[in-house]
């Protein structure tokens, strides 16, 4: 192949070659690192996330997690007001219900999730409350009633106001007007409140009940409760005589309330409180015995006692 002479210098054509290959590949390379620069600038991104669950319990926890590339900023929205700006994490709803997870990344990429939780399952016994207390009582002195089941917090309305009168597991509440009464207890276990019949009387006013009063048939009935109440006084089987008293006058129930008059001190509590004080109490001589009587019902909500304490005070 012949030279050509350049400025007296000859250069050969196989030089030429390969100087337009070296533009060419330099020209190829930096297409591609403009290609792959605008690529990686322009590309549009998506959201990589996603939750654990959709479908849950109130005693599960939801957990999510986000793998958006390049992601700087995340806010999540758990339908209910919550928020969190973590990338990943937990959230522990309070209330079942259907909702919408809302995840945004860095202020513009959007994605969202539905969610379902429902009730947690759990033991319908553990979780069943009921209510021990006193069915009566009398106006202007304190009563008692204790909430037993599982759960956490307790309000009890004792219907005299329209508010909650107490918090707590036991509640002391003094009545002021006589009158049947709802107490009313909520709790965070239970679906519905549970409620408590109690029967406010006033020992000062002659119409609230039907009292049974010295007659021809209620005076057997009087002296058959002082006659096993002394018994059990006197040191007698205290079963036989008990459970004969509850079942036959007051319905099984062993909380009825019993007012004490004894040497001019008064004081209440409930039936088997005072007849296991009996037992133990010294030489008591039991002088009446009365009922009152719900209305409607042969059933006991309060027993008066006067008694009298048999010992010799010596000086």
């Amino acid at each position: 192949m012949a030279d050509t002479t350049t400025n007296g210098k000859s250069v050969s054509s196989n030089s030429q070659g390969y100087i337009f290959l070296y533009i060419f590949i330099a020209i190829l390379l930096l297409a591609g690192v403009i290609f792959i620069f605008k690529s990686s600038l322009f590309e549009k991104r998506s959201v990589d996330a996603r939750i654990l669950k959709d479908e849950m319990f109130l005693n599960e926890d939801l957990v999510f997690t986000d793998n958006t590339r390049n992601a700087k900023k995340w806010l999540w929205e758990f339908g209910n007001g919550a928020k969190a700006t973590t990338q990943n994490g937990s959230y522990h709803y309070l209330k079942s219900g259907s909702y919408i997870i809302r995840l945004t990344v860095d202020g513009e990429l959007r994605e969202q999730f539905p969610v379902t939780v429902r009730d947690t399952v759990t033991n319908a016994v553990d979780t069943m409350v009921t209510i021990s207390g006193p069915t009566s009582g009398i106006v202007n002195e304190q009563v008692r009633v204790e909430a037993e089941g599982k759960a956490n917090s307790f309000e009890w309305s004792f219907g005299e106001t329209n508010r909650v009168d107490v918090k707590g597991r036991t509640a002391l509440y003094t009545f002021h007007t006589a009158g049947k009464y709802m107490v009313k207890l909520t709790t965070d276990r239970s679906r519905r409140p549970i409620y408590h019949t109690i029967f406010i009387t006033d020992p000062d006013s002659e119409f609230e009940t039907d009292i049974v009063v010295p007659g021809e048939g209620e005076r057997k009935v009087i002296d058959d409760i002082r006659a096993r109440l002394q018994a059990i006084a006197n040191g007698a089987d205290f079963n036989s005589n008990y459970y004969y008293l509850i079942r036959k006058y007051m319905c099984n129930n062993e909380k009825v309330t019993v007012n004490v008059d004894q040497d001019g001190v008064k004081k209440a509590s409930d039936f088997y409180s005072y007849a296991m004080g009996l037992t133990f109490g010294g030489e008591i001589m039991v002088d009446e015995a009365q009922l009152t009587i719900s209305p409607n019902s042969t059933c006991a909500t309060l027993v008066n006692i006067k008694q009298h304490s048999a010992k010799t005070v010596k000086n």
